[in-house]
């Protein structure tokens, strides 16, 4: 497997990976989206876009996008979304490409990385319940899978309402 940053001639790919990835899901077309819509705003940070490449192909992505913590606007990114193609469900790329944007966004100085996902899956890679360091998430029956994952550059006074970019209000 290789991990790198995507390229323009990865866009379909991504795109396609994310329709895959969340197929099952009530509205797949949504994080599929999301991510042309983060690209399409300058919102996707190029060193926090990921893709796994693995038999030759694009096999998963994950990005991070600016997003605001009370009036901080450059101590946290917001994560997401993350996906991997069903055939390579369970083969590790998913927490490599977890573990690559967390060093990546730790080694470029934020504070911290905010999420909306499954705690039981997020919290093997440090994740917490955002509630527990202040952070409160833009929707409120969020609160149960919102979640936070501090860095070295994290200070307490990070805290606050968070608002991911743009891109995930037009949802």
């Amino acid at each position: 497997m290789l991990l790198r940053q995507e390229t323009p001639a990865d866009r379909e790919a991504i795109h396609a990976v994310h329709l895959a990835a969340f197929a099952k899901h009530s509205v797949p077309v949504v994080e599929a989206k999301l991510v042309d819509e983060l690209r399409a705003d300058g919102d996707l940070i190029g060193a926090l876009s990921i893709v796994a490449e693995r038999d030759g192909k694009i096999a998963g992505h994950v990005c991070c996008s600016p997003s605001r913590l009370g009036t901080d606007e450059k101590s946290t990114v917001g994560l997401g979304p993350l996906g991997v193609l069903p055939e390579y469900h369970a083969a590790g790329i998913g927490s490599a490409l977890m573990h690559a944007v967390l060093g990546a966004a730790d080694a470029l100085g934020y504070g911290a990385v905010v999420l909306l996902g499954d705690p039981k899956y997020y919290s093997r890679f440090g994740f917490v319940l955002a509630a527990q360091h202040g952070i409160t998430p833009p929707v409120a029956e969020w609160t149960t899978a919102f979640q936070v994952r501090t860095l070295s550059a994290y200070t307490p006074e990070l805290r606050g309402e968070f608002r991911y970019s743009p891109a995930f209000d037009r949802l």
